[in-house]
């Protein structure tokens, strides 16, 4: 497969940043598994300002792992174009029966 499932978030910079999310991604994700190319773990980027604090939030995370044999498996890359799944995959927590919050 040459496709990475993801969610697009489309946010207002003035009620939450880019930063913001991407503290609250490092706090709820372990992005410690090397996965295929499916169910990597990868932080998309729009511009050089969000590049930047996402290359960042990166150094930050991988302190907390300083010491340990662990290695952490997130790719950058740029946002190109994103692809909505196929209806039966929306929404899938919920529909069955998962709290996803």
């Amino acid at each position: 497969m040459d496709h990475t499932e993801a969610y697009l978030i489309e946010f207002d910079e003035n009620v939450i940043s880019y930063e913001d999310l991407i503290v609250e991604w490092a706090r709820t994700h372990s992005p410690t598994r090397q996965t295929s190319r499916q169910y990597r773990s990868v932080l998309f980027y729009v511009d050089d300002a969000q590049k930047e604090i996402a290359q960042d939030a990166l150094r930050g995370l991988s302190q907390k792992y300083v010491g340990s044999s662990v290695k952490l498996y997130v790719d950058i890359e740029k946002w190109t174009k994103f692809y909505q799944a196929e209806e039966y995959h929306q929404h899938y927590l919920k529909k069955k029966g998962m709290d996803y919050r």
